[in-house]
């Protein structure tokens, strides 16, 4: 299970412009990141390099941020739809980072776990976008060194099809990061094989030698992995697995899936020949190599159209395995070569020839004669009519007035893009403090502006002013708690001090707003730090007299507040019961202390004896219970008592009987 670390870039904001929002992956070289690009307003891909570990890192980094810095400026130049795009580059925190055009889609890794493995239609497909890619990355004197399904990002469809991979855009990644990175290496460290192991070329492990037919190498290997679900070698360790990329030739895919046609194998075998000069000179070679074998799979009079086959370890999605060969007419508009035309165009011209050479003399007859006219009139009237009618539509019939849908809530917005019978779409949403979370921020196009019918408007939801969490911050140093507030995006104010029993001084007590208040970016938070103990201790004073306990504190130079609470208990009267603060709690000199005192146990009513016979009177008294003194005579009759009849003593209180 995979422990997830707080990152502490997140939130942050690099060059006062990107702002971090979540990380995508972490890899060995660097981590992506999704970040918004504060100036722009939109959103971006920002890769940032790790730490270079070791004694002699930081004398290595001046030279590799200078190499890292030319790389960046190389690969930016790289205007190609199949690459993504870089928009800037910079250092952050002595780490230095890319900002690249953010791809919405999965990496071909993602797809290869989902599928297992595709069809070679699909495969064909995305190796041609990747090659593309690549070779305009050969061009300009770039080596990719680390092509792998990790690097290849399959994005949406233009046609929206996400199911049918022929039709998905492909962008390649990642262009020179590699070569940077090992370019920083020291000398002990020069031979370090900066390419995943199971996509690396002989002479990379032999010699450490890259170039473009060591991305062609690759790339073979990636079509090998596409058509047959796994990679050529495994082993238990690295160094295994890069050792029979030497010793051993790739195999062609049908070994493994048989029923492959033989040109996915000539291909597979070609691209990973273990002698680079046997290999295809470029990304550019093979994919000219790639785009024939893609339309001879295509010929239906060299390749028979679809065959099935129901595989011993048939993937998880489906159990057959399915060969169709994809027409050149059948491919996006996007993807069809220049050089690619209708078959059999020699024969239509000359068929054309003899309809046109027949139909030459038509005109003349047709004018030749009043029915022609007439006809040829008709005719012209009509094309005009439909030619007024169809520009009417064109022009102004087709479209009509997009609603106004701002500072709408989603449901309402939709519910009104619904009558009109418009469809809706959202962008990301944004940030405002004016208008309320989940309503129209703004549309696209504006609210009376011209729109097709059953056309699309888009959509910017409001998420709310922004807020951001007050940190909790109680018990750490000022200058740390500044630091972790500052970059919360709040404004730190110093305030008071005040005396703490358990936080030192220079120590936060609390804060103002408390940890965990929702405010805005800018917000004013007052710090209240501790000046230590204070130095008197307040002394135990529960259990002692209220004379005594007033004596105490004057001596401390401590002050009573006066009155005292007077509480019930069955303590004795005026019995310190409780005290504020507690004893032990440090307090300056003058503070004031409060105390409970008790006003003692309830009285008691004392019965009439008066009478009775002295040992009877005794019973009853007793009973109460007072404790009974007989004066004189105990067998005689009661004549006296002390305290009287009906007075209230506390309980326990001794009565004195004489009886005569």
């Amino acid at each position: 299970m995979d422990t997830q670390v707080a990152d502490t870039l997140l939130g942050s904001l690099i060059d006062g412009r990107y702002r971090i929002r979540g990380r995508v992956a972490r890899g060995g070289m660097a981590t992506v990141y999704t970040a918004t690009d504060e100036r722009l307003d939109r959103t971006v891909a920002v890769k940032i390099i790790h730490p270079t570990p070791g004694p002699e890192a930081q004398g290595r980094t001046a030279g590799f941020v200078d190499r890292f810095a030319d790389e960046a400026k190389t690969i930016a130049r790289l205007t190609h739809p199949n690459v993504v795009a870089v928009y800037d580059q910079g250092i952050h925190a002595d780490r230095p980072y890319l900002v690249m055009e953010y791809v919405r889609g999965r990496t071909l890794r993602d797809v290869l776990a989902e599928r297992h493995r595709l069809n070679p239609d699909e495969a064909l497909a995305i190796t041609e976008q990747m090659l593309a890619a690549i070779a305009a990355a050969h061009r300009a004197g770039l080596v990719h060194r680390d092509v792998k399904p990790e690097n290849v990002l399959v994005a949406e469809a233009p046609t929206g099809g996400a199911a049918n991979l022929v039709d998905s855009v492909v962008k390649v990644a990642d262009f020179g990061l590699a070569q940077a990175v090992e370019a920083s290496a020291d000398d002990a460290q020069a031979n370090q094989l900066m390419a995943t192991i199971a996509y690396v070329a002989p002479e990379l492990v032999t010699d450490g030698h890259a170039d473009p037919r060591t991305d062609v190498y690759s790339a073979g290997i990636v079509l090998f992995e596409m058509l047959t679900g796994r990679v050529p070698y495994d082993g238990h360790r690295p160094v295994e697995v890069a050792w029979q990329h030497v010793r051993q030739d790739v195999p062609a895919p049908s070994t493994l899936v048989p029923g492959l046609p033989k040109a996915l194998d000539d291909l597979v075998v070609r691209a990973t020949r273990r002698d680079p000069g046997a290999r295809p000179a470029d990304a550019g070679a093979l994919l000219t190599q790639v785009q024939a074998a893609r339309e001879g799979l295509g010929n239906p009079n060299t390749h028979t159209t679809v065959l099935r086959r129901v595989t011993e370890q048939p993937p998880v999605s489906d159990p057959t395995m399915v060969v169709a060969a994809v027409r050149p007419a059948q491919r996006p508009a996007w993807a069809r070569l220049p050089e690619e035309a209708p078959r059999g165009g020699r024969r239509r011209a000359v068929e054309n020839e003899s309809v046109w050479s027949r139909l030459a003399p038509l005109p003349g007859r047709l004018m030749g004669e009043q029915r022609g006219r007439l006809a040829v009139a008709a005719v012209v009237v009509m094309l005009g009519l439909i030619a007024a009618v169809g520009g009417w539509w064109v022009g102004v019939g087709r479209f009509t007035q997009a609603p106004e849908l701002v500072s709408l809530d989603q449901a309402a917005a939709e519910a009104q893009a619904k009558r009109a019978g418009l469809v809706l779409q959202y962008a990301d949403p944004r940030h405002d403090d004016q208008v309320p979370k989940d309503a129209v921020l703004s549309q696209d196009p504006a609210s009376a502006s011209r729109i097709v019918k059953g056309g699309t408007i888009t959509l910017t939801l409001s998420l709310g002013p922004e807020q951001f969490a007050v940190p909790d911050v109680v018990g750490k140093e000022f200058e740390l708690a500044a630091t972790d507030l500052t970059e919360a995006g709040l404004e730190v104010i110093k305030g008071s001090t005040s005396y703490h029993n358990s936080l030192p001084e220079g120590m936060v007590v609390a804060t103002d707003p408390e940890a965990g208040t929702e405010v805005k970016p800018g917000h004013e938070v007052t710090v209240t730090l501790s000046k230590g103990r204070a130095p008197i201790s307040v002394p135990n004073l529960v259990g002692k007299p209220l004379d005594e306990a007033r004596s105490i504190l004057n001596q401390l130079g401590l002050v009573l507040v006066e009155p005292p609470t007077v509480k019930e208990s069955d303590k004795p009267q005026n019995e310190v019961i409780g005290q504020s603060p507690a004893d032990g709690a440090g307090v300056e000199k003058g503070a004031e202390v409060s105390l409970e005192i008790s006003q003692g146990p309830p009285q008691v009513v004392v019965p009439r004896v008066i009478g009775m016979p002295c040992q009877q009177a005794k019973q009853v008294l007793e009973g109460q219970p007072f404790p009974v003194a007989v004066q004189f005579n105990e067998n005689g009759t009661v004549r006296f008592q002390t305290p009287g009849e009906n007075s209230q003593v506390p309980p326990g209180t001794q009565i004195t009987i004489g009886c005569l």
